[in-house]
């Protein structure tokens, strides 16, 4: 008999799994095809993200962060210790029981919400039917009124690195290190690479980053990204500008790595070698010719500002459609589409997702950057707060880095808050709950902020874009 369902997802990643459940919520029978299994060969929930990609990345920076702490910012306190040492393998263990409860608790949510959770590949056949190939090569044909595509990424491999999960590796494998490697290579100055760099360089790798771009976080506003190099070249990342794998040579445990850059020809040596130069969308086997739905040449889906395809009554969130790959992005796609097959009114504001890198310091930012307005025509004041003035984080010995709030100088609307410092994430949310109501800089600067907090130095960020800060000398307003 063939199964019908409201609602079918394919994929439960961040986006797949948070539609799912929404759509349960919702009144609508519901079903989430995933395929990947973890090392036990069990059905395991969550995508990359809770997987292989933020959550374990996230822990082993949180233990890596600790350990360097207790190594070398632990006298300034008065703490008094010696030989500290790390066990990799209690490090990645711990990671490792953390993705195993969030992955349980995804299957224990479709459980309470009432989710049919599929195990197997799924295809999008004509007239919304989707076909699923069972673990055991069998298959069947679901019926859907609705589908939802929210298969992810996954990493990109590049010729002159082909990824052989041993001494190459790509983002997965360097979450699986037993041992810390002398000398560690990263292609690729990203998010990806800047964080497991991070991790690896903390126990004590030599880090040589090796980056395509002249310019370094590209993506970030000028004075973060200055900022970012310059804290994380002290930390001991070596961090190459301009500089083009061409090729490689994996000789028995080392790998001889080939590269360009201003100097001409250039090769080094590593132990392990990450490959992080970006992901791509998983749309190979997804879609049947006869499926009416469409793919650009970098295998993207085309979808509207609504994730609607060019099918009714089929869409694609997350990772598989434009825009910037992640989490939040995914799952807050996969709640809007679901509210709109019910009839409600849903949509989201794509110039207000935030971005975070989760190094030490943290750097996150949302809206726009300063050059980026600048180059639009856009008039602004700009106001920075640093950390070293704040009492909150002198307090935890966490001074590095500052906030910066940018507003239209006409206006006064703030049109970018970039942080880069101790819990700049969390900082970045509050900007941004703020500029989703249209948040003067003179509003921001009129609300009460709780001291002593590093929240302190938003507000006070947003004094100074008009002259008025009070804990820093203010520049003339522009």
């Amino acid at each position: 008999m063939t199964q019908k369902f409201d609602v079918v997802v394919i994929g439960a990643g961040p986006g797949g799994y948070v539609a799912a459940i929404k759509a349960a919520q919702l009144g609508l029978s519901t079903a989430c095809i995933e395929k990947y299994t973890d090392k036990e060969g069990k059905l395991a929930l969550g995508g990359t993200c809770l997987n292989v990609g933020c959550i374990p990345s996230k822990a082993l920076l949180d233990s890596s962060w600790k350990y360097k702490e207790a190594k070398e910012g632990f006298a300034i306190h008065g703490i008094n210790h010696a030989g500290v040492t790390m066990d990799v393998a209690a490090m990645v263990g711990r990671k490792a029981n953390i993705v195993k409860g969030l992955t349980s608790g995804v299957a224990t949510l479709f459980k309470a919400n009432g989710v049919t959770s599929l195990q197997g590949h799924g295809k999008l056949l004509a007239g919304k039917k989707v076909e699923l190939t069972k673990p055991d090569g069998t298959v069947e044909i679901i019926e859907a009124e609705n589908v939802i595509l929210a298969s992810g990424s996954r990493p990109i491999d590049i010729p002159p690195a082909p990824v052989d999960q041993n001494v190459i590796v790509d983002s997965t494998g360097a979450l699986e290190f037993q041992s810390v490697p002398k000398r560690l290579g990263v292609i690729g100055a990203g998010v990806i690479g800047l964080e497991l760099g991070s991790v690896w360089s903390r126990l004590g790798s030599e880090v040589v980053v090796l980056e395509a771009l002249e310019k370094f976080l590209p993506a970030a506003d000028d004075a973060v990204s200055k900022e970012a190099y310059k804290t994380l070249t002290k930390q001991g990342l070596n961090i190459k500008l301009g500089a083009r794998v061409t090729g490689s040579k994996v000789n028995g445990d080392e790998v001889v790595v080939n590269y360009t850059d201003a100097n001409g020809e250039q090769n080094i040596t590593f132990d392990k070698l990450i490959v992080a130069v970006g992901r791509r969308p998983v749309t190979t086997e997804l879609l049947a010719a006869d499926s009416g739905v469409t793919i650009d040449e970098r295998g993207f889906v085309f979808v509207d500002d609504q994730c609607a395809t060019s099918v009714p009554g089929v869409f694609a969130i997350g990772d598989v459609v434009r825009g910037m790959m992640l989490a939040h992005k995914a799952s807050e796609e996969g709640i809007m589409v679901v509210e709109r097959i019910k009839g409600h009114k849903a949509q989201i504001n794509y110039d207000l997702i935030p971005s975070v890198i989760y190094t030490h310091p943290e750097i996150a930012w949302v809206g726009k950057t300063e050059q980026t307005l600048k180059a639009e025509g856009v008039e602004v004041n700009v106001g920075t707060f640093p950390f070293a003035a704040s009492g909150r984080a002198m307090a935890a010995n966490d001074t590095g880095g500052f906030v910066k709030v940018i507003a239209d100088a006409k206006t006064d609307r703030v049109l970018g808050v970039h942080v880069i410092g101790p819990s700049a994430a969390e900082l970045v949310q509050q900007g941004a709950i703020g500029m989703e109501f249209g948040t003067s800089a003179e509003d921001l600067g009129m609300m009460v902020f709780s001291h002593p907090t590093l929240s302190e130095a938003l507000h006070e960020a947003a004094l100074a874009v008009n002259g008025g800060a009070i804990h820093i000398a203010n520049r003339k307003k522009r």
